[in-house]
């Protein structure tokens, strides 16, 4: 079975990169685009792993990834958040909601699979033919 990757996003747009990557790299995207939509996904499926924008309407990225970490089954998913701030104590709050770490945004096309290696017990390896897009 692939790996289970959630992603917790509300731009459509990087939605849909992060799901292309994921897909080319033979893994299996589960996409939420809000906060609650991804606390109840996480909840069903219990991804390895969870991919989750900070900024988002109603319920934002770090009460999300508190929810994650004290609901019964997924105490230790790895929770990274995607995040676009740089600013002083950004780091540290990130910290202290408990994820496992970030990833800047705008997403790098080119080392993207390379920061999640970290995160996954498998390293990522393209799975699609090169040359065929």
């Amino acid at each position: 079975m692939a790996t289970r990757i959630l992603v917790v996003e509300d731009n459509e747009d990087n939605l849909r990169l992060i799901d292309y990557f994921l897909m080319e790299y033979g893994y299996t995207p589960m996409l939420a685009r809000d906060g609650p939509e991804g606390l109840r996904v996480a909840i069903q499926t219990r991804p390895q792993l969870v991919l989750l924008d900070i900024r988002m309407p109603g319920m934002d990225g770090y009460e999300v990834a508190k929810a994650i970490k004290r609901a019964p089954g997924l105490a230790g998913t790895k929770v990274v958040a995607l995040t676009a701030s740089a600013m002083v104590g950004d780091r540290e709050r990130i910290a202290a909601a408990g994820f496992d770490g970030y990833i800047r945004k705008p997403i790098d096309p080119e080392t993207f699979m390379d920061t999640l290696g970290p995160f996954l017990s498998e390293r990522p390896v393209r799975s699609a033919v090169e040359g065929t897009r």
